[in-house]
């Protein structure tokens, strides 16, 4: 069974930066959702992780990631609505940090279970790659997306993310 990939719509920070990346009145017509993104906020450090939102719920999020930064590795698990890591504003200059998230059955009736991997890019010693499993304790379908800097105000001007449906065909 072949997987089609959509482009449904890309969001791209302008100049003077954004509080959010959303989408919003996502087509319940595809199987699963993956959203790719190059990101980099304000926030005066090396790395930010990223906050997700579903249809503009903020409650029953739970996490478990594994993190390496070169050197050391660690993980955590808990109850909230963060994944990912992106470069922050003392990063190595005009880089941005990459990743995805995939979505799996995000129209059906039952809990949401959604993958990241996503890592900060830094030409100096400290860089941040994450592996992450979550879950969002709800049955409605996803119908929007919310991303936010998890430490930071804003995201940089040329961050960018892309939503694609993905149909078995």
């Amino acid at each position: 069974m072949a997987n089609t990939y959509i482009a449904i719509a890309t969001v791209t920070v302008g100049s003077g930066g954004a509080a959010t990346i959303e989408f919003t009145s996502i087509p319940g017509t595809y199987t699963d959702l993956l959203v790719k993104y190059s990101i980099r906020t304000d926030r005066s450090a090396v790395s930010d992780g990223l906050d997700l939102t579903f249809n503009n719920n903020n409650s029953n999020y739970t996490y478990r990631y594994l993190l390496g930064d070169g050197s050391s590795a660690s993980s955590a698990s808990g109850s909230a609505k963060v994944f990912g890591q992106v470069n922050g504003d003392t990063g190595t200059a005009s880089t941005f940090g990459n990743g995805e998230v995939y979505i799996p059955n995000y129209a059906g009736n039952n809990n949401k279970s959604f993958s990241n991997d996503s890592l900060s890019e830094n030409n100096a010693t400290s860089a941040n790659a994450w592996l992450g499993a979550n879950l969002w304790s709800d049955t409605s379908a996803i119908t929007s997306i919310k991303f936010t800097p998890q430490l930071g105000s804003n995201f940089k001007q040329y961050s960018t993310a892309t939503l694609y449906g993905i149909k078995n065909s």
